[in-house]
Formats: C-alpha cells, structure tokens, sequence
C-alpha cells in the first residue's frame, strides 16, 4: 500500500464529495457533517453514476441517477444489489487527506 496525499480537507465541505484521480483510479472523498471521511470508488457499479455529486446523510450515500443506497463505512449496498470499493483515509496532523492505495 502506498500513501497518497489529497490535499486538506477544507476542499471539500462538510456533507459533500469530491472526486481526485488517485494513482490511475478515480476515487470519490466524503466528508460527513460529522467531521469523518470516508473514500469509495466514483462511479456508481450500478450505471456509472457520480457519487461524488450524490446525497450523503451520515454515513450513507446516495446515488444522484437512481437513488441506489450504500454504507460508506463497509461500500455495502442498502438499497441495491453491488457494492462499493473502499479505500482507507485518514487526516494527518497537518489535516491532509491521506489515502491508501494498492502499489500496481
């Protein structure tokens, strides 16, 4: 695994994702309006949605084109049949976002 620095985490607002090119892979970043973050693929596996762009209430996202649901604290589906690929993210002492990503 290697660690990937995002940039600071004011770059994305409470209750929002935004989407970063990580390593070849595009990765959506959440952070909940309870202060944590959480990091998945950005395309739904559903129809390609952009999850970035979804509706996120707590730890629970949904996709913007169908409504399907997922729990971005596992990818698993709430409403739906596939679930999302998760990255482990976390804030370093200068408040970056640091993400892991498999070495190719």
């Amino acid at each position: 695994m290697v660690d990937i620095k995002l940039g600071l985490l004011s770059m994305i607002p409470p209750g929002e994702g935004r989407n970063f090119d990580v390593a070849g892979e595009k990765i959506a970043v959440f952070h909940t309006r309870a202060g944590e973050v959480f990091a998945v693929q950005s395309a739904c596996p559903h129809r390609g949605g952009p999850l970035a762009d979804g509706l996120l209430g707590g730890t629970t996202l949904i996709c913007p084109l169908h409504g399907w649901k997922f729990d971005l604290t596992s990818g698993e589906p709430l409403l739906g049949d596939c679930r999302l690929k998760t990255y482990a993210v976390h804030l370093d002492e200068a408040g970056m976002l640091v993400v892991a990503i498999e070495k190719q």
